[in-house]
Parts: C-alpha cells; structure tokens; sequence
C-alpha cells in the first residue's frame, strides 16, 4: 500500500475505575514513517507502548515522546519507553525552570526561587524523571507550548504565559495566594468522585450536557496537538478542560485550521462531562447532524475496564450528535487509520451506542 498513511492506537490503561492514556502514532510513507508516543499512562501501559511499537510499527525508535500533563496516568509509562526504546525528542513542561517568574504567586514569602524548583521537581516527579531519563540519555528536551511543531503536529495549547498561571493552583503545588480556584478544584474533586445519583432522559433533540464544566488547573495544563495528516485533521486532547479547548479553537483558526473538518478526535479526560460543553464541542466536533447521519469522523475515549464514571453518557451522547462514532478503550487496544495496511486477527471496533438515559446532576 504505497502513498501517505497514519494510525493512531489507544492502549488501554488500568483495571480499576482511574483511566489514563497510551497512544502511539504512526504516519508518512512508507520507508519514511515517524512515530509518535502521546502520554504512557502506567509502567504496565508503558510496557505494553514499547512492546506495541515493536510489534506492530516494526521499530525500536520512537521520534517524538509527548507528555501532556504530569499526572501519574499520563506520565509513569513514558519512563519505560524513553528506557527501553531509542527516542529523538522529549517534549515535557518544566515548570521548575520558571521558578523566578512565578514565586510571587505563593503565599509563603520564605521560597526562594530554588526551594520553589526543587520542590516543583518534588511534587511533579514522573515529569521530572522524564527530563532525567532524557539528559541521561542525550536526548534533546523541549517544552510543548502553543506555536511550537512537533512533527506535523501543531501545538494549540497552553500558551506558556497561561501554562505559568495554571502552574501555582496546581492541586500539588504550594498554596497559592487566591484561594478561590483552588476552593473550587477542591469542590470539583469531591464532584468528581461522586456516582450518578440519577438519570435523565434524551433523545437525539434533548442534550442536557450543561455549560460552564470545571475540570483541574493539571488538566487545563494538558498539551493540545492538530495534526493535517494527508488533510485529514487529527485532534489529541488530554485532559483538557473548556478553557483550554477554546484557546486551542482560537489558535487553530489563526493557523488557519477549522477542527470541525477533521476526522478524529480524542474525548477529553475519559469521557468526563466537567472538561466539554454543547458550545466547545460545536466549536472543535462540530454542529448537531440529523439523526440516522452517517458518520464522518471518529471519537476515541481511553477509558478503564472496570470504570463506572469513564466515559460519561452524556458526552458520548453529544459526540454522537455531532456526527462521530465513539469507540471505548475499555480493556482493549482501539486503533483509527487511513491509508494502513490491515493487521491479521484485528476486528473492526464497535462504536458505542446512542444512550437514552444519561447521568444527571
């Protein structure tokens, strides 16, 4: 199969309710293709990543390795790529770099800026190992803010300025001198670990996904990457929240991309319905289709076997509404591509279905 090609692969990442993420991405032609590792979720994930790559891109080189935000979930498992694969580029956040530029921001006037950094080493410390594992091993280390190009990725976002801003009401981080978002994430956290306590009703004309959502400062930190794969649009998310969504929307426009015309998208954070709304998702999926539509684009979610909370009716709901099938980790590799040779044994993913009762408040 000859001319320009790409796949996307979603690993699965846990047992237990916590999702994560592992995706590995392969794209060029062939002879020439670049790999692509966008967050390693576990050491178990991370293993399954390095023995994925090996099997199935043919390779024991990964050209880029993203980690979209520190969490543990995301970050662990690129440990056992960058330590058990060769690697060109490490693209990770180093907060601890900026320790002189946001020091004011905390409360406790004995930091100095080094504390500050070591501690930020401390608190963020699968991030940090990352830089290690890299200078160790000759690896060139670079931030993924917006503007930047990681292959034929475009970073979309965080800018760096309002990364800097997000870094002191990290949950981890010393207490900073507002507490009113960090009062809120505290709510969001107790929210987050709620069951539903009802169900509502929908139909294909009835959304209740709500506005206005909150997800996390770390979230909202997450690495947002547009890829034009052979015009084709693809959209890696994180666990963006809306803020950080709607930038990204506002920095593909200026590059002159309209992520409605693409044809894959991650759910962000696992389906959660804090990180989307009805109006961001009319801005990065698309508008509302009629029902019965086919499907033009595709949604993939990382979501854990057991989880009870990942993903959410009502956003695979809204997914669906705005003409992408959804197709769900749950235990097992997921994979989207064009223009790539079929793999032996592998079956076609069954999308998930339109659900006539969601989660409610």
């Amino acid at each position: 199969m000859a001319g320009f090609g790409y796949e996307i692969d979603f690993l699965p990442v846990g047992n237990g309710d916590k999702s994560g993420d592992a995706i590995a991405v392969r794209y060029g032609e062939p002879g020439s293709y670049k790999v692509m590792v966008v967050d390693g979720g576990t050491k178990e994930s991370g293993q399954a990543l390095v023995d994925h790559i090996k099997e199935h891109y043919g390779t024991t080189h990964v050209d880029y390795v993203v980690n979209t935000h520190p969490d543990a979930d995301h970050a662990s498992g690129l440990e056992v790529v960058l330590e058990q694969l060769t690697v060109g580029e490490v693209w990770v956040h180093r907060p601890w770099e900026y320790a002189e530029e946001i020091r004011h921001w905390f409360k406790d006037g004995r930091i100095t800026d080094h504390s500050l950094a070591e501690r930020l080493k401390d608190l963020l410390s699968h991030a940090y190992r990352l830089e290690e594992l890299a200078t160790e091993k000759g690896i060139p280390v670079y931030e993924p803010y917006a503007g930047s190009r990681i292959g034929d990725f475009h970073v979309l976002s965080p800018t760096l300025d309002w990364y800097l801003e997000l870094v002191p009401q990290f949950n981890k981080t010393p207490e900073a001198k507002t507490s009113s978002l960090a009062e809120a994430l505290k709510s969001y956290g107790v929210r987050a670990l709620e069951r539903v306590a009802s169900w509502v009703k929908e139909n294909w004309g009835i959304e209740t996904l709500p506005e206005g959502g909150e997800t996390s400062c770390e979230n909202e930190s997450s690495v947002i990457l547009y890829g034009n794969l052979a015009g084709r649009g693809v959209l890696l998310t994180g666990d963006a929240g809306i803020q950080a969504l709607g930038k990204a929307a506002d920095q593909a426009m200026s590059l002159g991309f309209d992520l409605t015309k693409g044809k894959f998208i991650q759910v962000p954070h696992h389906g959660s319905r804090r990180n989307v709304s009805p109006s961001i998702l009319n801005r990065i999926v698309g508008s509302k289709v009629a029902q019965g539509t086919d499907k033009t684009k595709s949604a993939f979610v990382s979501a854990s076997k057991k989880s009870e909370t990942h993903p959410r009716r009502v956003v695979t709901n809204a997914f669906l509404r705005r003409g992408a099938g959804v197709h769900q980790t749950k235990g097992i590799t997921k994979r989207h591509f064009h223009n790539m040779p079929d793999r032996a044994g592998w079956e076609t993913s069954t999308p998930v279905p339109f659900h006539e009762q969601v989660e409610g408040e």
